[in-house]
């Protein structure tokens, strides 16, 4: 069984204004009660860190029960009427990793790690803007149709139950299993923020979907099989989506020209803009990535690992040099990760260097059109795609370690122990077709 998985959806609400305002009273009352109950969690780190139950310890200072009469801070009963006791346990926990995390920063302060050598000490913030868990049939029950929530809100005297109309949601609810949700509301917004336990399916394939991201082309995807046969092709580029960050890209340019400094919020509308474009494509980019390989049947999607990597390419304030800047490489990679796991896939990385600069052919290494980047012609005379070539060569990188054809980390063949003056030919779809020809058939 595969390893069980948790995301989170969000499910907007509709409340009325009567209601809006008791949610809204309810996030400033779970705050106000974390708050106080910062100071005292601080007061007492020592002993309640080195109880048997850290929540059991903080309870015994701030609740009354029975067995528990005597209470060192009676405020907490006094200032908080019936506080739901899910809630306050939700608070505990929370305050309790604000309150560690604090202290292990400071820890480092003190034994000098920092930024800078006159760095000054942390901080601890008890205004911190957290939302309520609101735990699953204690504080929030849901329909059966999942339109409508019960949620235990604060009216200003006492806490009550209310019902909120779901307003939209997703579909892990049919095959999910869920968890309790956060509360998270503002002025603006109202939404559940829904978490779900996931157990992808178990399912394995020696088909292969490779991805070259690159600048002019966004993604470009390649189905491949161990024994080099390319079942598929395709380019994925959301031109219009991309003209329109490249205006907000050109607005912020032209704001540039005519400022002569550059302060702090500077083109705060165009940069909002092209970010959110910018997400808008990696979530529908990374959509389209993992229904291709799924629709041939592929269990793994290769990428080039460039984590950490940053292009050299363009002069500075160019507009290539912008592009680099708004390139979706790392967000496009996770997002594909996250959605392909839950479908019960894997994503892998490859080493990127020579995918791009090698022929799929094996003729040797591609000269570039400067006049359409994108365009290469091989050694041979033959005109490709630079991107396309570049995915059947990471496909090659993948299958060749796992048919174990090189051991090699940097996606080269490795013909032997003694050193050469020239580079070795890099892995390179054209290995696959070799390897074929010589023992596929022997191995089968």
């Amino acid at each position: 069984m595969s390893k069980a998985i948790v995301r989170t959806d969000k499910w907007g609400l509709q409340p009325s204004p009567d209601v809006r305002l008791h949610l809204l009273a309810t996030v400033d009352e779970y705050r106000a009660y974390c708050k106080a109950l910062s100071y005292v969690v601080m007061g007492h780190w020592p002993e309640l860190i080195a109880a048997k139950s850290f929540c059991a310890a903080v309870e015994k200072l701030i609740h009354r029960t029975s067995q528990n009469p005597d209470l060192k801070y009676p405020y907490f009963e006094k200032r908080f009427y019936k506080f739901p006791s899910y809630l306050r346990r939700a608070a505990v926990e929370f305050v309790k990793g604000q309150v560690s995390s604090y202290l292990t920063r400071y820890r480092d302060w003190q034994a000098g790690i920092r930024k800078r050598r006159d760095a000054k000490p942390p901080a601890f913030n008890v205004d911190a803007g957290c939302y309520p868990a609101l735990y699953k049939g204690q504080l929030v029950k849901f329909d059966d149709g999942f339109l409508v929530a019960s949620i235990k809100v604060w009216n200003g005297s006492d806490w009550v139950w209310t019902e909120v109309p779901i307003a939209s949601k997703r579909q892990r609810h049919l095959t999910g299993s869920i968890k309790s949700p956060y509360l998270v509301i503002s002025e603006q917004h109202c939404h559940l923020a829904v978490p779900f336990k996931i157990i992808p399916p178990t399912w394995k394939s020696e088909v292969v979907c490779a991805v070259d991201v690159g600048i002019n082309t966004l993604a470009t995807a390649s189905i491949v099989c161990p024994d080099g046969t390319v079942l598929a092709r395709t380019f994925i580029h959301p031109a219009s989506d991309i003209d329109r960050r490249d205006k907000q890209a050109n607005i912020i340019r032209q704001k540039a020209r005519k400022t002569k400094t550059l302060h702090r919020g500077f083109a705060k509308t165009p940069y909002r803009k092209a970010r959110g474009i910018n997400a808008n494509i990696a979530q529908q980019i990374s959509r389209q990535l993992v229904n291709f390989a799924l629709e041939y049947g592929a269990s793994t999607i290769v990428f080039e690992d460039l984590k950490g990597w940053r292009p050299k390419g363009g002069r500075k304030r160019s507009t290539l040099k912008q592009k680099f800047h708004g390139w979706l490489h790392r967000r496009l990679v996770t997002l594909t990760e996250q959605k392909f796991q839950e479908d019960g896939g894997r994503v892998v990385y490859v080493y990127a260097r020579g995918t791009s600069s090698w022929a799929f052919d094996g003729s040797g290494k591609v000269r570039q059109s400067k006049a359409q980047y994108e365009l290469a012609t091989f050694a041979n005379g033959k005109q490709y795609s630079c991107d396309l070539s570049a995915s059947y060569n990471i496909a090659a990188r993948y299958l060749a370690s796992k048919l174990k054809l090189t051991h090699r980390k940097d996606g080269q063949v490795a013909k032997g122990k003694s050193s050469c003056a020239t580079p070795r030919m890099p892995v390179t779809l054209s290995l696959l077709w070799d390897w074929e020809a010589a023992y596929g058939r022997e191995a089968s």
